[in-house]
């Protein structure tokens, strides 16, 4: 059961990471952008491609990689947490494709605002209710279900992606991309915290 804390530890800091950073474009839409009239085209493309950035990043997890597939061989009749899962996953698409679409054309009133606003809200709340779930219901089901051999092939997966991820890490130049973000995000006046 060593191998089964250690995976779970590994994935409830994913998890933190992720509710991190959904947690700060949350503030930043509801504190900064729900009192505007307008937004620029800046504002509102930042926001989606952060929450986009946001989506991709939840389904690119190990929890979704390599934990998933586990409970599914299991076969531990885990489906229908999964189905409610995949569900919340598609409401939080279906609010990004909402956001998506104002911002192209354009958020420059009060109801467009509000509708921006709400579409981001619902995102948020979607992974959020999905990643409490995950933790809360997900986690002792492939506890109880998983067993030892499959934690330690499941443990061993994440440490090989791991393992890679660190050796392909240095070949992308990410400070130029990071550089060109925090200027963009300067002239947008987009808090550079969130530029990185």
């Amino acid at each position: 059961m060593l191998t089964a804390t250690y995976t779970l530890v590994a994935l409830s800091v994913e998890q933190t990471n992720m509710r991190v950073s959904l947690h700060a474009i949350g503030q930043l839409v509801q504190k900064g952008y729900t009192r505007q009239s307008a937004l620029t085209s800046g504002q509102a493309d930042y926001v989606c491609v952060s929450l986009r950035r946001l989506y991709e990043q939840c389904h690119r997890r190990k929890l979704d990689k390599f934990l998933m597939p586990a409970l599914r061989r299991a076969g531990a009749g885990a489906n229908p947490l999964l189905c409610e899962l995949d569900m919340l996953s598609r409401s939080a698409a279906e609010a990004l494709d909402t956001a998506c679409t104002l911002a192209e054309g354009g958020v420059d009133n009060e109801d467009r605002v509000d509708a921006f606003c709400l579409a981001v809200e619902r995102f948020c709340s979607a992974l959020t209710v999905r990643f409490e779930r995950e933790e809360r219901e997900l986690f002792p089901v492939a506890r109880a279900a998983i067993a030892g051999e499959a934690w330690f092939a499941v443990a061993n997966q994440m440490l090989a992606h791991d393992a890679y991820v660190e050796e392909h890490r240095g070949r992308v130049a990410p400070s130029a991309s990071r550089a060109a973000r925090a200027e963009h995000a300067n002239r947008q006046g987009v808090p550079l915290s969130f530029a990185h």
